[in-house]
């Protein structure tokens, strides 16, 4: 079993930390996305978190299962209202299964790098493609590396600089690697350090997983309202539908 990352104290705070992202502007253009593709049909979501996804896509009719490792996390998504719609199962979600067939599963908001080695993130894609109906659809949303904006001969590059949160990222370009740190402020004026690990992957890379488990590419977007995706495009949203 891999190291849970978001365990209590990570799990604590994680709504509060990524407010922005339950911003309706932010949130319904993700739920609209996966809400038409999933159709009639029932959603996975791989790393379901604390439901920031989860939770407004099964208001909106569709029937949501998810998994996660963090027990901590799943905590905080079943107090909240609407979760008792929602099956959540602790696990690996490269590799744990769950019952039923599902139209659509999906991992979004850079979680594919999560899994750390290139093997993890291969199974992923396998056991999305286990889970899905015939036709049925994978959807990722993840960065593109990062590595323009590095400085020739650095490893490190700063992506928040505020009075209460310093962030850092850490680059091992040779092993697609990237661990990311964080200072956060404490009320006394100290500062909490943490780090989590990451593998980024590219586009290509994450097409040749999709072969290899059985799908290919449909769709590729630089986000959610379907913005062309181009060179200088900072993360996308891609599609892969399972052959039939």
């Amino acid at each position: 079993m891999p190291e849970d990352h978001f365990a209590e104290r990570v799990a604590a705070r994680y709504d509060e930390d990524e407010a922005a992202m339950f911003d309706p502007a932010v949130l319904d253009p993700v739920v609209d996305f996966l809400a038409e593709l999933a159709g009639y049909g029932a959603a996975l979501e791989l790393g379901i978190g604390t439901g920031r996804i989860a939770i407004p896509l099964a208001r909106r009719g569709v029937r949501v299962q998810g998994i996660d490792l963090s027990e901590a996390m799943v905590e905080r998504l079943r107090a909240k209202p609407g979760a008792e719609e929602i099956d959540v199962t602790i696990g690996d979600f490269a590799t744990t299964r769950v019952e039923g067939t599902f139209s659509l599963a999906y991992l979004v908001f850079n979680t594919i790098c999560n899994l750390t080695t290139q093997d993890a993130q291969v199974a992923c894609f396998e056991n999305a493609a286990a889970h899905l109906e015939s036709g049925g659809r994978f959807v990722i949303e993840v960065g593109v590396p990062d590595l323009q904006r590095l400085p020739r001969g650095e490893t490190f590059r700063p992506f928040h600089v505020g009075e209460a949160h310093l962030g850092v990222d850490e680059y091992d370009v040779a092993n697609q690697g990237l661990v990311s740190h964080h200072y956060d402020r404490r009320p006394d004026g100290s500062f909490e350090q943490s780090s989590t690990p990451f593998r980024y992957v590219w586009p290509a890379e994450l097409d040749l997983m999709a072969r290899l488990a059985g799908m290919s590419l449909r769709e590729r977007w630089g986000g959610w309202k379907r913005e062309r995706f181009t060179s200088l495009s900072e993360a996308h949203v891609s599609v892969w539908e399972l052959d039939t």
